[in-house]
């Protein structure tokens, strides 16, 4: 069971650290707009480059830092089995959404995607735009890394499962166990 919960600590601190790095690319992406859009307007001038960049930055952003998301609980769920269970219930939901939906998405998402990317890859493909940015095999391959960071933290999440249903929940630290669920919340002010 150590080992377990050894995994499940690397995931999460894997993820952790890719979602904080590939977080700062929202900075970049606001800075790189802002450009274009003085470029645009202030100058009477425009680069396709730089278009092509904040919008490939975009997608990189959001299919790196997926499984940041999976590991911060913030990706949508619905909410009717998992909101108010107690936490060996949330333990069989995570174990059951893994096994039931994100394995067979993932899995249907990399077949699809493999020959994909590799076909980008082949024809050193860029940029549709005349004038944009090469290397948009780059920018493809980003649908690789998000099987890989989903599925990496979906395994996680997996692990943790075990842990809980096993009664070793105690063996992760406590960021990285289920919350508990408040028994009686305090009322709203003015409610």
């Amino acid at each position: 069971m150590p080992a377990l919960a050894f995994i499940v600590r690397v995931i999460s601190r894997l993820n952790g650290l890719i979602g904080r790095v590939l977080s700062f690319l929202a900075l970049a992406i606001v800075l790189v707009c802002f450009t274009v859009v003085v470029m645009r307007y202030g100058f009477r001038t425009g680069s396709v480059a730089l278009q092509d960049l904040y919008v490939w930055m975009n997608g990189a952003m959001f299919m790196g830092i997926a499984g940041y998301a999976l590991l911060k609980d913030a990706h949508v769920r619905v909410d009717i089995f998992y909101r108010d269970a107690p936490v060996r219930r949330r333990a069989l939901v995570d174990i059951t959404g893994c096994l039931a939906f994100v394995v067979p998405f993932l899995t249907v998402l990399w077949v699809y995607a493999w020959p994909y990317v590799m076909r980008s890859w082949r024809l050193g493909e860029g940029s549709a735009n005349f004038g944009g940015l090469p290397g948009l095999y780059i920018l493809k391959s980003f649908l690789l890394v998000f099987v890989a960071v989903v599925g990496l933290q979906a395994l996680a999440m997996l692990l943790r499962g075990i842990l809980v249903l096993a009664g070793r929940e105690e063996l992760l630290p406590p960021d990285l166990r289920y919350p508990r669920a408040d028994p009686d919340p305090e009322p709203e002010p003015g409610v």
